[in-house]
């Protein structure tokens, strides 16, 4: 399995209401459950204008099999290849 970052383009993202949240996050559970894969959403960020979604798939195909049950479109979609956080560093 592979973890990607999909970036999806919406407009006024940052004053979606606690219900229109928990409607999109409905969707989207929904159509993971429809494609019977192993698929799995983590969380997502949201922007003024974006949401960042991270996911863990198979493939990039599986991500837009996904998205064409959500119904939510997709800007871009990267695999993610390394993660750095705090602890990449050398001890201060």
């Amino acid at each position: 399995m592979k973890k990607f970052v999909i970036e999806r383009d919406f407009s006024g993202a940052a004053e979606l209401s606690p219900e229109d949240l928990q409607s999109i996050s409905r969707t989207s559970c929904e159509a993971i459950c429809k494609l019977e894969k192993s698929y799995h959403w983590i969380h997502s960020y949201i922007t003024s204008d974006e949401i960042y979604c991270i996911h863990i798939a198979e493939s990039e195909e599986l991500i837009r099999e996904y998205a064409k049950l959500d119904k939510f479109p997709i800007t871009s979609i990267s695999e993610v290849k390394t993660i750095i956080d705090y602890t990449t560093c050398d001890h201060l």
